[in-house]
């Protein structure tokens, strides 16, 4: 690092775990930046002006092309405090220059900028005599960063703010005078996601700008130079129609994405007088106090819930179309993060369907702002549109390379071209253009554009199938996938549940199963079944999480919510503020005839949270009396929070008796709770501690019945399938069984991993799946199969205590239970440092951050984007996986044999011209024409709509440009290609009829000739030869005759070049082609191009057989570069691994290397 004072950082807020929330920080990739200070400099500025008015503008073009050059020919480095520009690298090692911008406050607000900031961000200077206080800032991707003195360093604006408590949030419910919301929203600017459209005429400039554009001016300019008029003017109205639907598009989409993102509305905002008013959402800062009508709202920004419940739907930012109830945040000193609170959160962007309970009267809600703008997480998801992540594929890295290998072509080109002519004695005019064109040959500027067409395609039918992609570069990442990993609830099972049974507990143990809840005996496990869950009514329709939907069903208690002011509820349950109510079935079944239930009202919700993998609620009975705390959640959490005594013995083997069958497997518990107490105010912690265990609740989730073919169709393919849930082991393991992950014949191992504490040291265990057997070797050496399953918990204690092990369970592990969010995100990470490529496929909610960080992330939801994944499904199932991997090959094939035409278009067009300049001729204006818009164009556009194999292949597709059989077959074929032209030049001058070129000319001057036209008709025939020598169809796209308009335009193509071989008749003039009036001659020329697409198919087809490889035994077998590969093969070896039935400390083992 550099000097502080003049290189700085972005510092950046401290964020928790991860979470699912759209605040995930894999969506704010640039949280470490590296940033440098410029100032301007005038005698510079003048000079870099000079030199731009004496290079007639190279030197403004080069500057757009490199900004960091710009500034460092106009400015000086200085400290960041002074800076007026700064470079910024982003963690992707991407330069950025963006302007320091300032503000003047408002000299009035200068106590209230001390009072609510600290003076940390202000800058004063010296101005005609008065101080004036500027806030200094600068806007990159959207997000406002603020200089702030102290730290000496820009960092967001949200810095401002990262450090509230949620008792400082539940501070600002009183409201914001005008003064304060004023310097509010001058620091963190306005509330707007402000997508810039820029206008045609800007457009146009940037567009003309493009290196490739750029190369085309220089390209058609040298043509009309070089009189190539006709094909100067095609290519210019080409360009010309290009850069216009170009520019549509690109303001289209501008458009559009504005649209959706630019959300300006009323709302109401509460002022610290008790004044409620009508403000723009615009106007909106983190601080302010806002009210939430009754009917709901679209949210303009992000907030945080202090009063009344909100019905929300989510879908677009996490693809869960279930609507989720937020609740209260609760008062506290812990710190407030939209993350770890994401249930007490209203994100920007959803919609608010119903809230109540929180204002007078019973209705609406009360949220203080808590982000606005880009930091929302509608911005988050505007942002990953805007600025999408840079794609580290090897494809794309290898796109770049070939060009310079090309360009290394044109270069040696160029210089033949140079020497050749010379000896001709041409002009220094003719010399300079001709030699010139020659790099505008053998760099075809359509080539990257060309690679993108099988996307396009592919991307069209995805959609047409019920699959949208916003992230196209990624739909050939697909077709390198090694390995998927699978959500199980809603994913691989069914969303909904039936209820199995009921297990009343206690000390005394386990009652019988009781196979419908309706007859319990009323007490509280039938209480609890009933109003421990988060349901909520919208209009007389109830609404919530299908588990609880059922749970509430299966009671059949019926929930009622209150009406108006909701004073009539509170009386009737002793004046406490009622949330929702649960009354018992009015016809009672005969097993509760002799006692009665009574109706039960919640007061207090604490939502359901994947890290706790709990919920819990305080309900009343009539009268305020009887004041209960129930919770729900995981067995193994719920026991833990109980009173040990109250826990029946038999829990552990009841828990795995069930979840072995692949039951849904809950518990309940509750306990008394001080009916005095303020209910509404007391803590989750109080509540959930000290319980007394009530029993267990078995529900039947169904595998869906696609799952199995899918697995199955996967494992066939070589791909490997991997299950991550927050379910219990055992019904995982289950689970994983059902659906054909593992075999039934196939060995469990439990990874058991224990973390440090006070009183032991960490550990590890292997232990075999008890069926009664006992192996005494490695598992390899006994021929089994194995898989490996682990928890959260053991998988938390394996990172941090036992890393020398875990590649090893990664490669082998198939179950991943009881998975946090942050760890779902986490195991996806470590899982690409093993070198997979990892596909993702969950329903969003609680996968969202693993979605986002796969290589492939694929969310099952009825919405067509979403922030949760680059791929969205509408499909229920994971048949669209499949699907997605043979498109994304069909699309790296395709991609593939399109970069390879193009290359070799340019190839032998380089060769034809090469070769006519060595016998002092060249081909006609008309002849590219022909050759370059008739021939290469036609085929380029419907060579890539051939659709994907039917079926998946064990092989994956190669995405190395600069492989082997990639750049030996290309060499090869341009032999041919040589060889070809050149036996076409000399058959031609051996015919006793030959008339030799006039020596005299060159160029076009010598045309129509002998030799020009030979090598126009063989060089025509190749363009079509190499066209259906690289289309690649087995195993990964349907074979050649499938692509029926391919197959027509190769037909007609191969007749027309046929055709004017062997009788042109009046086109001789246009084309000025020679007249051969040899027939056994043309039909000559054409069998010499049979003969080449005999050789050149013939070729390919040895290469994809393999036939290279034998060059690769020259240097010796190699081992794979795949970390994941080699581990296998070293764990193959191992009688020990893995090490069954004993304990491991951090200093027990044997470390099994690789590097």
């Amino acid at each position: 690092m550099m000097d502080t004072v003049r290189r700085g950082s972005v510092v950046e807020p401290q964020s928790g775990l991860p979470s699912p929330s759209p605040r995930d920080p894999l969506l704010s990739p640039d949280s470490h930046m590296d940033v440098q200070g410029y100032k301007w400099v005038r005698w510079r500025l003048w000079l870099c002006r000079l030199a731009a008015v004496l290079s007639l503008g190279v030197l403004l073009i080069v500057f757009h092309w490199r900004p960091r050059l710009a500034v460092l020919a106009r400015c000086c480095s200085c400290p960041l405090a002074l800076a007026d520009i700064l470079l910024i690298r982003d963690s992707f090692g991407q330069q950025h220059v963006v302007e320091v911008l300032t503000e003047e406050m408002d000299s009035s607000s200068l106590e209230m900028v001390v009072e609510l900031e600290e003076n940390e961000w202000r800058d004063t200077i010296q101005l005609h005599k008065e101080e004036k206080t500027l806030l200094r800032y600068y806007l990159f991707k959207g997000l406002r960063y603020i200089w702030l003195g102290r730290k000496g360093a820009f960092c967001r604006v949200s810095v401002l703010n990262e450090d509230w408590t949620c008792n400082d949030v539940y501070g600002f419910q009183k409201g914001l005078s005008h003064l304060e919301q004023s310097l509010r929203r001058c620091m963190y600017g306005p509330n707007l996601i402000d997508v810039q459209v820029k206008s045609y005429v800007k457009l146009l400039f940037e567009e003309v700008l493009n290196p490739f554009y750029v190369f085309q001016v220089f390209s058609i300019t040298l043509w009309i130079v070089d009189n190539y008029y006709y094909y100067a003017i095609c290519i210019f109205i080409i360009s010309i129609l290009s850069i216009g639907i170009s520019l549509y598009e690109i303001r289209k989409q501008s458009v559009t994405l504005r649209n959706m993102a630019r959300l300006v509305t009323n709302v109401t905002i509460r002022r610290n007088s008790g004044v409620e008013e009508l403000v723009s959402s615009e106007e909106l800062a983190p601080g302010d106090c806002l009210i939430i009508p009754q009917e709901g709202l679209l949210l303009p920004c992000d907030a945080a819930l202090l009063a009344g419940e909100c019905l929300v739907n989510e879908s677009m930012l996490t693809g869960e179309s279930v609507p989720v109830l937020k609740t209260p945040l609760l008062a506290g000193e812990g710190r407030y993060s939209s993350e770890t609170e994401h249930r007490h959160t209203l994100f920007c962007g959803t919609q608010l369907i119903q809230a109540k309970g929180g204002g007078p009267g019973g209705s609406g809600a009360v949220a203080v702002v808590t982000s606005t703008g880009f930091f929302t997480a509608k911005g988050n998801l505007v942002s990953s549109i805007l600025y999408p992540h840079p794609t580290d594929f090897r494809f794309y890295q290898d796109s770049a390379k070939f060009l310079l290998i090309l360009g290394f072509v044109a270069f040696v080109g160029t210089i033949y071209s140079f020497v050749v002519l010379f000896k001709s004695g041409v002009t220094w005019l003719e010399l300079v253009v001709m030699s010139l064109d020659v790099v505008t040959i053998a760099v075809p500027p359509a080539l990257s554009a060309a690679i993108t067409t099988g996307t396009i395609y592919a991307q069209h039918r995805l959609k047409s199938q019920g699959v949208f992609c916003i992230s196209p570069p990624r739909i050939n990442i697909c077709g390198k996938v090694s390995l998927f990993c699978f959500d199980k609830t809603g994913t691989l099972t069914e969303d909904g549940m039936d209820v199995w049974g009921v297990m009343e507990g206690g000390p005394a143990g386990f009652s019988e199963l009781v196979p419908d809840p309706r007859l319990l005996s009323p007490g509280p496990m039938l209480s609890g079944l009933a109003c421990c869950h988060t349901v909520t009514l919208l209009q007389g329709e109830p609404l919530g999480d299908p588990l609880e939907l059922k749970m509430v069903e299966s009671t059949g208690w019926t929930l009622h919510e209150p009406e108006g002011d909701g004073n009539v509820l509170d009386a009737e349950f002793g004046g406490h503020r009622v949330l929702a109510v649960l009354r018992p079935p009015k016809q009672q079944p005969q097993a509760q005839e002799a006692s009665t239930s009574e109706a039960v009202a919640i007061v207090q919700r604490f939502p359901f949270s994947s890290a706790l993998q709990r919920m819990s609620v305080v309900t009343v009975a009539r009268g305020g009396c009887s004041a209960l705390a129930f919770m729900k959640g995981s067995p193994e959490m719920v026991a833990s929070l109980c009173r040990a005594e109250t826990v029946p013995g038999q829990f552990s083997s009841k828990l795995h008796s069930f979840s072995s069958e692949g039951l849904r497997v809950l518990a309940l518990a509750y306990k008394p709770v001080d009916g005095n107490a303020d209910l509404r105010t007391i803590e989750r912690g109080e509540v959930e501690k000290d319980m007394q265990f009530l029993g267990l609740m078995i529900m039947k989730n169904l595998v869906k019945p696609e799952s199995a073919q899918v697995i199955n169709m996967l494992r066939l393919a070589h791909l490997r399938t991997v299950m991550v849930t927050g379910d219990n082991i055992l019904t995982a393991v289950n689970v994983a069984k059902s659906c054909g992950m593992v075999g039934f014949d196939d060995k469990v191992i439990f990874v058991n991993a224990t973390p440090h504490t006070a009183q032991s040291i960490p550990t590890l265990r292997f232990s075999l799946e008890d069926r009664g057997e006992v192996i005494t070797q490695g598992l390899y050496q006994s021929g089994f199969d194995y898989h490996l399953a682990i928890n959260g918990k053991s998988f938390a204690a394996l990172c941090d205590h036992f890393p020398e092990y875990l590649p090893k369970v990664l490669l082998r592990a198939t179950v991943f239970a009881r998975m946090a969010p942050d760890q779902k995100t986490q195991l996806v990470k470590e899982l690409q440092k093993l070198n997979y490529k990892v596909g993702m496929c969950g329903d969003g909610a609680n996968d969202c951050g693993a979605l986002r960080a796969a290589d492939v992330g694929v969310s099952l939801s009825e919405a067509e984007a979403s922030v949760a994944s680059p791929f969205t499904s509408k499909t229920e199932n994971i048949s669209c996986v499949p699907l997605l991997i043979r498109e994304g090959r069909c699309s790296l094939v395709t991609s593939f044999s399109l970069f390879r035409y193009m290359a070799s278009y340019s190839l032998i067009q380089l060769c034809a011209v090469l070769t006519l300049y060595s016998v002092r001729t060249r081909l006609s204006d008309k002849q590219f024409l022909l050759c370059d818009f008739f021939l290469v164009t036609t085929l380029a556009i419907v060579m890539g709509r051939g659709g994907p194999s039917d079926k998946l292949d064990p092989s994956r597709p190669s995405a190395s440009l600069m492989s082997l059989p990639v750049l030996g077959s290309l060499f090869i074929h341009t032999s041919v290609i040589v060889l070809g032209q050149l036996a076409a030049l000399f058959i031609t001058t051996s015919q006793d009829w030959y008339v030799p070129i006039n020596s005299t000319r060159i160029g076009a001057d010598n045309l129509p000739n002998m030799e020009d036209t030979s090598v126009f008709a063989l060089s025509g025939f190749q363009y079509i030869i190499m066209a259906v020598v690289v289309t690649k169809g087995y195993p990964h796209k349907k074979p050649l005759y499938y692509n029926w308009i391919f197959l027509c335009v190769l037909l007609i193509l191969f007749a027309l070049m046929t055709w004017l071989a062997l009788n042109p008749g009046p086109v001789l003039k246009i084309l000025q082609l020679y007249d051969f009036s040899d027939m056994n001659f043309k039909m000559l020329l054409v069998a010499l191009a049979a003969l080449n697409f005999l050789i050149c198919f013939f070729v390919e087809v040895l290469i994809d057989l393999g036939i290279l490889n034998c060059l690769r035994l020259l240097r010796g077998r190699r081992e794979s570069k795949k970390q994941y590969k080699r581990l296998n093969v070293l764990l193959s070896e191992s009688s020990s691994w893995p090490p069954l039935n004993q304990t491991l400390s951090p200093r027990d083992y044997t470390v099994i290397q690789f590097s």
